[in-house]
């Protein structure tokens, strides 16, 4: 630490090269953390997904309906302790643009099935007893000013009302959440039946249903059975636990790790000659200086250990300001794309901070081996 003030100058030297260089580095790292951070926010999803409940929907993709007629045979497979489903609605608030994550359910059933819900007292009842009655996700209620009591008209680009009205009106009854805080709360759930009887068509089918089993050791093996019910028939069903279902349709985007890893790996690799260059200029510009510090008894070691700790500094302070900034980001950008409001997990910090180490240390390797080469009367004669 006794050197620090002496690192610090030598890095002050040429301040706007330090400036632009600790830029590069930290516009670097937030793109590093961004990128990471949903990744890895994208695991800790995946991980908080339960077990023992299954995903069935139609086997030829998620926006075949399948029958609410299949709901009673399905609850017969044995280890299936309860069944719910889900009935997406396209639907939007006053213009196309202000998209709503929509959907119709029993919701006596569905709360069974997600104990980690937390809806408020009596709002159950509520829904029980009014038909055009809604509950809402508290992100969604807080980034559109909602509150309970307020009617709500949505549209839908899909469902059409047999009475030939544009708007489905609904009333606030509650607002959910989940009970990590974690799990995004920005869906918009209304009463399937209302629903299913003011339709135009699509009566009696659903998008997908929720089954919750006895033993996750088993659920490959229920999942086959519940499969096998509809083995052959027009609609045919595929039966996934929640992280295998969730892992399905990510892979559909393609391998975002290959993508992420292959993005940052170019950034870093440009970024290294960058921060080599910067060192290289800021060494060779102090060769007489570095001179005079052996002159004063500071051994080679020490040089080149001056010369490392610049580089870290200079790494590790960029790194540090772009990784903040990037976690002060991830739950905008987490709320953006519909995932909730995780925030950047500190692994991919220290990750981040070891990439920032190894980049100083590489990019001053050239120059620290260059001052070890130094010759005194060489470096103060100017030659």
């Amino acid at each position: 630490m006794k050197y620090l003030p002496l690192i610090w100058a030598g890095l002050w030297r040429k301040r706007v090269r330090t400036v632009l260089t600790m830029l590069s580095v930290a516009v670097a790292f937030v793109l590093f953390g961004v990128m990471h951070g949903v990744t890895a926010g994208i695991d800790q999803i995946i991980n908080q997904m339960s077990d023992s409940r299954l995903r069935i929907q139609s086997r030829v993709n998620i926006t075949e309906a399948l029958p609410i007629a299949h709901l009673g045979r399905i609850e017969n497979v044995p280890g299936v302790l309860g069944v719910g489903y889900y009935n997406f609605v396209g639907a939007y608030y006053q213009e196309p643009r202000n998209q709503i994550s929509a959907g119709a359910m029993d919701m006596s059933r569905q709360t069974a099935l997600f104990p980690e819900i937390k809806v408020p007292d009596g709002a159950l009842d509520a829904m029980a007893r009014t038909r055009d009655g809604a509950l809402i996700g508290a992100d969604l209620a807080k980034e559109r000013g909602w509150k309970v009591g307020d009617r709500i008209p949505l549209r839908s680009s899909i469902w059409m009302r047999k009475d030939g009205a544009q708007d489905w009106t609904f009333e606030i009854l509650g607002i959910y959440s989940w009970a990590d805080g974690r799990v995004p709360s920005n869906e918009f759930w209304i009463n399937y039946q209302y629903f299913d009887e003011e339709r135009t068509f699509g009566n009696g089918t659903v998008t997908i249903y929720f089954a919750r089993i006895n033993d996750p050791a088993h659920s490959a093996q229920i999942a086959e059975q519940i499969d096998g019910l509809f083995a052959n028939s027009a609609n045919e069903t595929q039966t996934q636990n929640e992280r295998d279902w969730l892992r399905g349709r990510i892979a559909q985007i393609g391998n975002m790790a290959f993508f992420v890893n292959a993005i940052i790996g170019a950034v870093m690799f440009t970024l290294l000659f960058l921060t080599g260059n910067t060192m290289m200029q800021s060494v060779r510009e102090r060769i007489p200086e570095l001179a005079v510090l052996k002159t004063y008894g500071f051994s080679s070691s020490a040089v080149v250990l001056l010369v490392l700790g610049e580089a870290l500094l200079l790494c590790g302070v960029a790194a540090g300001i772009g990784l903040g900034l990037a976690r002060l980001a991830q739950p905008s950008i987490f709320r953006a794309i519909g995932a909730g409001g995780l925030a950047l997990p500190w692994s991919v910090i220290g990750t981040g901070l070891g990439v920032a180490a190894v980049v100083a240390i590489i990019s001053a390797l050239p120059p620290a081996w260059r001052t070890q080469r130094i010759s005194i009367v060489d470096a103060l004669a100017g030659r």
